[in-house]
């Protein structure tokens, strides 16, 4: 008989391995091939699984497990199994082989986000296999869409399934990766996460003839400077009520923990915490613009009279809309007269208490498996599919356990990144924290 992390091993390698790339387009993505794999594993006398398929292939699975008694809490444990496009030159090991090296799993996906997938179905089989009857209706989702704003998948379920769907608490990515400062194990549950405006900017110029490039009005020099301009601004710090429950949380000294809640200070502290833990901090106290993608040009002799630029905004509370704009604005400066908005995307940022029920649980079965532990709130600065249940009044938290053996910078770069991956030892915590959890708070 295969142990947990034995059986989790292999579930995220099939998971991997079915190569459900989704690069933005309706046809991409293919989800139903893990829906196919998740129903046979899962696939128990009496259990109800439930399959949706808005789009060709593009599936998600909803697993329901009834309570007994109607007026329990019910929980739901929602992983995603769509994973981002890889450029294969980069990686070390074939990114959908799924190898299995030195207690490591290599793929896309391994950490975003198959391997909570995964573990969340192995501790729903070990469930299912020993007679649990919950008193509260528990619920796995497996779901399609989510890196390209879930629109076949979480969303679609929330407008389209709901009584499916719905909880009253939903735990899905990602937290539990152990911070670099502070003392002792701080493990961060994430109670929040940031919204996301991405602008599309057209930069205005004046055609001509490229052999005479001199004083003349070319689009992508000014979306040249343009792009550096966004690139380097700094938004305004917000040191909000949650970064402070969390500066508190991580047993700082007294001088730093003074100066990471000081909007004078704050920057100069930032840069003396490990640098491992600079980008997520930063981006935890300020909206970032990130230009990402340019085009300009229709063939090389011709100068071009137009530019387009594709900036990746995250915000925090309080910066969406207008409050984007006006940054911009500041950003590019003289150069806004030459600069049409096309398109602004809308999803605000969202949160959820922290002071519950699932909190206190998570915090008890964190302190089982991993001894010494402190559960600390933070918010992630990405987007995942918990921003649609929260809006439903849903209580949303993202996380997970990772082990020591991938230090955190690096596994922070692997988000999207090359050389992905996640060791066994991460694995088995994450099978042993789901099913517990499930127990605690459902059994």
């Amino acid at each position: 008989m295969a142990s947990l992390v034995e059986e989790t091993t292999d579930l995220l390698q099939h998971l991997i391995r079915n190569e459900c790339v989704n690069d933005g387009t309706p046809a991409s993505g293919h989800e139903s091939r893990s829906v196919d794999t998740l129903a046979s594993y899962l696939q128990t006398p009496g259990v109800e699984i439930k399959r949706y398929e808005p789009q060709p292939g593009r599936g998600s699975l909803v697993l329901r497990i009834e309570g007994s008694d109607p007026k329990a809490p019910t929980l739901h444990f929602m992983g995603h199994t769509d994973v981002v496009p890889v450029t294969r030159s980069g990686w070390r090991h074939d990114p959908f082989g799924a190898e299995l090296i030195d207690g490591e799993v290599w793929g896309r996906g391994a950490v975003d986000m198959l391997d909570v997938t995964a573990s969340m179905a192995v501790a729903v089989r070990h469930l299912l296999t020993s007679g649990f009857r919950p008193k509260g209706t528990f619920i796995y989702s497996a779901v399609a869409d989510e890196e390209a704003l879930g629109t076949h998948g979480a969303q679609w379920l929330t407008e389209n399934a709901w009584d499916d769907v719905k909880s009253d608490y939903l735990v899905t990515e990602f937290g539990g990766a152990r911070f670099p400062l502070g003392k002792g194990t701080k493990l961060p549950i994430m109670t929040a996460e940031k919204g996301s405006q991405w602008t599309r900017l057209r930069v205005k110029g004046t055609p001509g003839h490229g052999s005479m490039p001199y004083k003349s009005d070319n689009a992508l020099v000014k979306a040249s400077e343009i792009i550096t301009r966004v690139a380097r601004y700094k938004a305004p710090l917000h040191l909000q009520e949650l970064w402070r429950s969390f500066v508190e949380g991580i047993d700082l000294g007294t001088v730093e923990r003074l100066a990471l809640t000081n909007p004078a200070a704050f920057d100069v502290a930032l840069e003396r915490v490990p640098e491992a833990a600079q980008p997520m901090m930063y981006a935890a106290t300020r909206t970032t613009l990130s230009p990402n993608i340019a085009h300009a040009g229709v063939k090389v002799n011709v100068i071009p009279d137009s530019a387009e630029v594709d900036i990746d905004i995250r915000t925090l509370p309080g910066d969406d809309g207008e409050g984007v704009r006006k940054m911009l604005r500041e950003a590019v400066g003289d150069l806004w007269k030459d600069v049409e908005v096309l398109f602004e995307g809308s999803n605000p940022a969202s949160s959820s208490a922290i002071d519950t029920p699932l909190w206190d649980t998570l915090t008890q079965v964190t302190q089982r498996v991993i001894p010494d532990s402190t559960t600390v709130p933070f918010l992630i600065v990405g987007a995942t599919d918990a921003r649609f249940f929260r809006r439903k009044g849903v209580v949303s938290y993202g996380y997970g356990l990772m082990s020591e053996k991938i230090p955190f910078g690096e596994f922070a770069r692997m988000f999207h990144g090359n050389n992905e991956r996640v060791d066994q030892e991460t694995l088995r915590l994450m099978s042993e924290l789901w099913e517990q959890t499930a127990r605690e708070f459902v059994g």
